[in-house]
């Protein structure tokens, strides 16, 4: 089996929000940091060959739609949060085939010294 995610992406790396998704009561009221990382599988032929905007997805429409699916609803768990960006994504852009995202949380409760808790979800557009 061909691995489903190969080919043409759109990528946008650290798009930053402040949100108050988590399990505690501190996150909930004080709220943290987030990061997102996104690559979108779509064909870029159109966009490449004519140098016209209006054959692909603008990067502003796609931080756009992250941006109100990561503010709709406070989740408890990122992995919640992330799926519900990835459904905004596809229903926002029927030309994207597959997204992986990866949403972090540097500031987690939790005792690390350094780095952050992350999550990656691998999923492809399910047609009917």
């Amino acid at each position: 089996m061909a691995d489903a995610f190969t080919g043409d992406r759109i990528t946008l790396k650290d798009l930053g929000f402040y949100g108050y998704h988590g399990v505690f009561a501190e996150e909930a009221k004080l709220g943290q940091r987030f990061f997102v990382d996104l690559e979108l599988g779509t064909d870029l032929t159109a966009p490449a060959t004519t140098d016209d905007l209006n054959t692909g997805i603008s990067y502003a429409d796609i931080y756009d739609v992250v941006k109100a699916a990561f503010e709709t609803e406070r989740m408890q768990l990122i992995e919640a949060v992330a799926n519900n960006i990835v459904e905004a994504l596809f229903k926002a852009f029927g030309g994207v085939d597959w997204i992986i995202i990866r949403l972090r949380k540097p500031e987690a409760p939790i005792a690390m010294v350094g780095g952050e808790a992350a999550i990656e979800l691998h999923r492809t557009r399910v047609t009917s």
